[in-house]
């Protein structure tokens, strides 16, 4: 039943849905379940190519049993603001998590990653992930290095002195632009190969096609990225309060 558990029969139907091609929701549709469900349980066990029912269900079992020996010492979950239910942004926290970790993000990098971009404030300290996430200092100072070097990040600090971890509405476009330029290095790269191997041979030929291609996706991908920065921003700063027409102008002007 829909917020129950997912039995082995529900499972096997995932894995067939999945082999048919089906998307994610009408897999969902079919179990009378939520989407987030099903993409959470393909994503945590293998991904659409390599799910596989039985080894997904001894898993979760495995989970479970590891969460009920630990639970006598579990943090208590934080109160959520805006009267937010705890066990759904928890639920959605952890899909959001195993999609960035399918995207090629390392597994400590995207819970830090989800655990900013779902505060309110969008910035936390060391500390703060520390306490959230259950993990030691050093995994999240690991995986901050690496989100800055990936520009998912910003340091700053605040009144105490201390460094703070933000995430904006405008991470996503310099981490794609970060990205486009690291194409760009690895475009330049491979021509140099092209000069050492010889335009006329094999290698250098395969080199001048990988040169080609990845310098057209850079290229792309930086033009899209300030395309949409700009659409996104212009769209942001005219949704404010909407500005009085003509005739309301005209009507506060008689009765001033």
């Amino acid at each position: 039943m829909p917020g129950g558990r997912l039995t082995q029969q529900e499972r096997q139907r995932i894995a067939l849905g999945l082999a048919d091609g089906l998307a994610y929701a009408e897999i969902a549709r079919r179990l009378d379940r939520p989407t987030s469900t099903i993409t959470r349980e393909v994503m945590r066990n293998g991904g659409p190519t390599a799910y596989r029912a039985d080894l997904a269900h001894r898993a979760t079992e495995h989970r479970a049993h590891r969460r009920r020996q630990a639970a006598p010492q579990g943090p208590k979950a934080p109160p959520q603001a805006h009267g937010r239910d705890a066990d759904a942004v928890r639920e959605y926290e952890e899909v959001f998590t195993t999609v960035l970790m399918a995207s090629g993000m390392p597994k400590m990098m995207a819970r830090v990653m989800a655990c900013l971009t779902l505060t309110d404030s969008g910035s936390l300290t060391a500390s703060e992930l520390v306490q959230r996430l259950q993990v030691s200092p050093a995994s999240v100072s690991k995986a901050i290095a690496f989100l800055d070097e990936q520009a998912f990040v910003r340091r700053e600090r605040d009144e105490r002195r201390r460094e703070r971890y933000v995430v904006d509405d405008d991470i996503w476009y310099q981490s794609t632009v970060a990205s486009a330029r690291s194409i760009a290095q690895v475009v330049e790269t491979a021509r140099q190969g092209v000069g050492v191997l010889g335009s006329g041979t094999p290698a250098g030929a395969r080199l001048e096609n990988v040169a080609r291609f990845l310098d057209f996706v850079s290229e792309s991908t930086a033009r899209a990225a300030e395309q949409a920065r700009e659409v996104l921003h212009t769209k942001a700063r005219t949704t404010g309060p909407a500005a009085p027409d003509a005739e309301t102008t005209r009507q506060g002007a008689r009765t001033a």
